[in-house]
């Protein structure tokens, strides 16, 4: 057998595709910008006694919050107590000079103030923040009375009573 000749003719080689650029995904039209939502007002209890937060609260916490509202009435006899953000709080001359915050397992007395303003050897008031800290409180008898009764008189005497 005779071998094919080989044909002095190159085979044409077809051009290389031409690689195209992805466009870019189309973005879906940019939204209108929802319209401004009213200012939410104050709350329904915002100023309201507090006799309807107390008669709220479970007989375990009702008794530590009593015990701190009468620790704070002594240290500040002229004290207004209303609600605010569904919490006592306790004013003189329209100054907050401290809050009570119950919650499902503890109550919280807060203090308002910059750091160094409370005395706290023992560490018992928490929080990290630069406008007050709050000592967080499981039972009546884990009040520290003589140095609840400090840290109010310090409270009172920063607002004016």
């Amino acid at each position: 057998m005779a071998k094919p000749k080989k044909s002095s003719k190159k085979a044409a080689k077809k051009p290389a595709a031409k690689k195209v650029a992805k466009k870019p995904a189309k973005k879906p039209a940019k939204k209108k910008p929802a319209a401004m939502a009213k200012k939410p007002g104050p709350r329904a209890d915002f100023g309201k006694p507090i006799d309807g937060f107390l008669a709220k609260q479970p007989p375990n916490l009702r008794k530590i919050v009593d015990v701190l509202r009468d620790l704070v009435m002594e240290a500040a006899p002229t004290a207004e107590a209303s609600l605010k953000w569904g919490q006592p709080f306790f004013a003189v001359g329209g100054e907050m000079m401290v809050a009570i915050g119950a919650h499902k397992a503890h109550v919280n007395l807060i203090l308002p103030g910059p750091a160094g303003t409370y005395e706290d050897p023992d560490g018992l008031l928490v929080g990290e923040g630069s406008t007050g800290k709050h000592a967080k409180l499981t039972s009546v008898d884990q009040i520290p009375t003589e140095r609840v009764r400090r840290w109010l008189s310090t409270a009172a005497k920063r607002v004016g009573a």
